[in-house]
């Protein structure tokens, strides 16, 4: 996945300003004057960061993100506004569980380092995702087999830790290991 980011401000000049200072980034960049609108993006096209201000007409960014928190669960979610009171910054921390809040103006390094560390998580919870669901098929791949050849995933050690293999003899096991270091190298 691109690393697309969402910037939602109802003030386009706050908006360009944000593309400005993100230009020399590696990012997708979209930007939304209304949150709903940027509810309707969010459902045709997928993004790792949502960046909402808010105090906007229509919805707060804090019901907006708590929206796509709903929807989008993976989507890293922040928040610029300049206007934070300490009711709306709970409530934006607690529904919409953003990861970092930051006040306008805003310092153009700490938003780009934010941002760098947003996508650094989303990639690794989405790799994390994967490798658990790889996980997930292994283990029922596993039962399976077990149920087809009972007790094929039983270990036997000995006192020492090391696997025994009763059934595979000596002269077997050093062909096999021969075999597998022909093959690696």
């Amino acid at each position: 996945m691109k690393n697309r980011v969402l910037l939602v401000d109802d003030e386009p000049n706050v908006l360009n300003a944000l593309k400005r200072t993100l230009m020399d980034e590696s990012l997708d960049i979209v930007t939304v004057t209304c949150p709903k609108k940027a509810l309707h993006v969010l459902e045709t096209q997928a993004f790792k960061v949502v960046v909402s201000d808010e105090r906007m007409p229509e919805m707060s960014g804090s019901d907006f993100l708590s929206l796509v928190r709903k929807k989008h669960p993976d989507t890293i979610r922040m928040m610029l506004t300049g206007h934070a009171s300490l009711e709306s910054t709970l409530k934006a921390v607690n529904c919409g569980e953003i990861y970092r809040f930051f006040l306008k103006p805003w310092n153009d390094l700490e938003i780009v380092l934010a941002l760098r560390a947003a996508i650094e998580k989303y990639d690794l919870e989405a790799y994390n995702r994967r490798l658990l669901n790889t996980v997930r098929r292994q283990t029922q791949e596993m039962k399976a087999l077990e149920i087809k050849f009972p007790g094929i995933s039983t270990v036997e050690k000995d006192s020492s830790g090391r696997v025994i293999l009763p059934e595979v003899s000596d002269d077997e096991i050093s062909r096999l290991i021969t075999e597998c270091n022909d093959e690696f190298y």
